[in-house]
């Protein structure tokens, strides 16, 4: 058997729901269905929950607050204010799981999701999983997302994406290109800039004050991001619009203070050399902070797609019932994402769920 033969089946395991991913989406969902005395399974393709959050930049903070940035039935252990880093997060979700003694699966990565007729089978090579119900929670996007010119590029310049950047001594001697400059990109930047000349491109997104009046912003706009949801035309508005965050913050001036060089979008290769605002950068290093695409080759049902997303009702698929998806970008409101949004999608997911079984 060579490695490109698929492991024979070992067993089939049968539950009444599957949730896929066993990031903050899956978790939550998990709390629901647990609470529901459910019977339920939770595959994670990495080796621990909480491991996407650990394997990002070293200095990742959240730009939410600890206030709002709990799951169901668990508060962030944290002071209000405080802005939690990646490995606060990883903690929390590894807590929380064992707190709620939710039946994770970690090392399941899944290869492919189809219905045969019956039911809904789930591949993970050695093991087969068959269930009535099915929650997609792999999180908004999947594959890092590169823009082609990237390919036009002289050889000599190393490239990486956000994706897999951990810290400025991780990198090449010489100055820095960072492309994209939503709030992971403003990060990076400013991070980099005090170990050398960084430039910054991208649209300039707007820009949100940390507090306002003495409190944090989401003090004041988290009432707001959940009561323009999807059911009302202002919040269908505002998804159709809101393509960038602003940056939450992080001003123009902290750039300027910090020596960051600010440019337009990456439009153009001019002899190996990204250009913007009509200059070609000459650079050691690209950094994409371009972020992600998703990626549902693997999912082998019929679904419409919506430049790449599916389209659903509040997560429930309507052409394939007992299909859901859960912690994509604006499934109900702008916290559908976000680690504090996500367990009132999941809740809903989780009775939707229920009163399908009843009737």
């Amino acid at each position: 058997m060579n490695a490109n033969t698929p492991r024979p089946i070992s067993r089939v395991e049968r539950y009444d729901t599957v949730v896929i991913g066993g990031g903050q989406a899956g978790l939550a969902v998990g709390y629901h269905l647990a609470k529901q005395d459910a019977d339920f399974l939770i595959l994670e393709s990495a080796p621990r929950v909480g491991h996407s959050w650990r394997r990002r930049w070293d200095s990742l903070r959240l730009f939410t607050p600890a206030s709002r940035s709990s799951l169901p039935g668990m508060p962030f252990p944290a002071a209000r204010g405080h802005l939690p880093d990646k490995d606060e997060v990883a903690d929390y979700l590894e807590r929380y799981a064992q707190r709620f003694d939710l039946p994770v699966r970690t090392n399941s990565p899944v290869a492919s999701l189809r219905w045969d007729g019956s039911r809904y089978v789930i591949d993970t090579g050695a093991i087969r999983y068959e269930a009535r119900n099915v929650v997609v929670a792999t999180g908004p996007s999947q594959k890092p997302n590169i823009p082609a010119i990237s390919s036009a590029l002289a050889p000599k310049i190393h490239q990486i994406h956000s994706n897999d950047y951990t810290n400025p001594h991780a990198l090449p001697d010489g100055p820095v290109l960072v492309v994209g400059a939503g709030n992971a990109g403003a990060q990076i930047a400013l991070e980099v800039s005090r170990f050398r000349r960084v430039t910054l491109a991208g649209a300039r997104t707007g820009h949100l004050g940390r507090t306002f009046l003495g409190k944090d912003i989401y003090w004041w706009l988290w009432p707001l991001l959940t009561r323009l949801t999807s059911d009302t035309w202002a919040g269908r508005l505002l998804r159709r619009r809101a393509a960038h965050d602003p940056l939450v913050g992080i001003t123009e001036a902290d750039f300027t203070s910090a020596g960051v060089e600010r440019r337009g979008r990456v439009t153009d290769v001019r002899h190996g050399l990204a250009v913007a605002d009509d200059a070609a950068m000459d650079v050691a290093t690209v950094i994409w902070c371009t972020g992600f695409a998703p990626d549902y080759r693997w999912i082998q049902l019929p679904m419409d797609l919506d430049r790449g997303r599916p389209r659903t009702r509040r997560g429930v698929v309507a052409g394939s019932p007992g299909l859901y998806f859960v912690g994509l970008r604006f499934l109900h409101n702008l916290t559908s994402a976000l680690l504090g949004g996500v367990g009132a999608d999941a809740e809903y997911i989780a009775r939707h769920i229920r009163a399908a079984e009843g009737e």
